[in-house]
């Protein structure tokens, strides 16, 4: 009898659970802004970041030459080479095309003396100025000691939007995480929903673990059509194991779902909670190599950087999805991300209030 009553008990607590599941469920379903902000805006973003930043054909440096008696020898000089754009430009003129950025490099001569005019803290002018001195060793004579040949290759996964693609899933995560649990727990407790449930027999960690197993289950349908569509159009591949990518992106599901409920465990103001959310994510979303590396952040930085939730859990999608790299390869990463959404679950559940 005691097991049998035992069963009876433990039943209508799974049920609870499922309807509290599938009551989340369809309340996101019926919000068109949550569809759009969840699928629609990572496919547009990657459409126009892929686009912006697609791979194209070497551009020619721009070079800047001042006007001068000299400028029609640096002209005849740099003519020949097809990888060099050059424009003979005045003084004045041509400082301002090199600090607006129209030209890399500016180029003066007297009495056979060459002047490279550049700023060393760009890329493309360090460049520059390498191309074209280059260019008039070579016009005044110059014989190469070594012979060279060059191989022009293009590597899977050098692309822009190969690097992209991962920071949009890690940032899907965080923002359905923060916005979809935080910001609906706020809302709810705000129109009074939750002080209804308190008459109920559910406890409140049934009523909290059922964010976490929606937000698991939209993972499903969340993250394969954005990888499918970077695959369709932009030919970004998975490298890695799909497994392994859908165990790492759950997990970054129920860590960011846990730090929603922790930032609307007791708020009841959607002001409050939407200055939380954004304190909570504007640093991610600066710091954790979403649109850029986080590599390049000062050193000293690199340790709180690296032990941020996004941060990990898009390292861990780019080893997996770019570089093929094993469950051994990213297990630091999936113990930060472990770590962050136990510890956030656990004092979300210490702090919860249902008024």
């Amino acid at each position: 009898m005691s097991e049998a009553s035992s069963e009876q008990s433990n039943e209508p607590r799974r049920s609870s659970l499922v309807q509290l599941a599938l009551m989340r469920a369809r309340l996101f379903y019926r919000e068109p802004a949550a569809m759009f902000w969840t699928f629609g805006f990572p496919m547009l973003l990657s459409v126009a970041l892929g686009i912006a930043f697609r791979n194209q054909k070497p551009q020619p440096v721009r070079v800047a030459i001042e006007s001068g008696p000299y400028a029609g020898h640096i002209t005849a000089l740099l003519s020949p080479r097809a990888d060099i754009y050059a424009k003979t430009l005045t003084d004045n003129d041509a400082r301002e095309a090199l600090r607006t950025g129209k030209v890399s490099v500016v180029v003066d001569e007297i009495d056979g003396k060459y002047t490279y005019r550049f700023d060393v803290t760009r890329p493309d002018s360090r460049l520059a100025r390498l191309v074209v001195d280059d260019a008039i060793e070579q016009g005044e004579g110059r014989a190469d000691k070594i012979v060279s040949t060059d191989e022009l290759v293009t590597e899977s996964g050098s692309r822009y939007i190969d690097f992209l693609i991962p920071g949009l899933v890690g940032i899907g995560l965080m923002s359905s995480g923060l916005w979809g649990v935080g910001y609906a727990l706020t809302d709810m407790r705000s129109k009074k929903l939750l002080k209804r449930l308190v008459a109920t027999p559910m406890k409140k960690g049934e009523f909290l673990f059922s964010f976490l197993l929606v937000r698991a289950a939209f993972v499903v349908i969340e993250v394969p059509p954005l990888l499918l569509f970077g695959w369709l159009v932009f030919d970004v591949r998975v490298h890695g194991s799909l497994m392994l990518v859908a165990l790492t992106t759950i997990l970054g599901a129920f860590t960011f779902a846990g730090l929603g409920l922790l930032v609307g465990s007791r708020t009841s103001s959607s002001e409050v909670v939407q200055g939380l959310i954004n304190f909570v994510s504007l640093p991610m979303y600066m710091c954790s190599g979403v649109f850029f590396s986080a590599d390049k952040f000062p050193d000293w930085s690199q340790p709180i950087v690296r032990a941020l939730p996004l941060t990990a859990l898009n390292d861990a999608l780019r080893k997996t999805i770019t570089d093929g790299a094993g469950l051994a390869d990213i297990a630091t990463q999936i113990a930060i991300v472990m770590a962050w959404g136990v510890a956030a679950f656990a004092i979300a559940l210490k702090l919860f209030r249902w008024r």
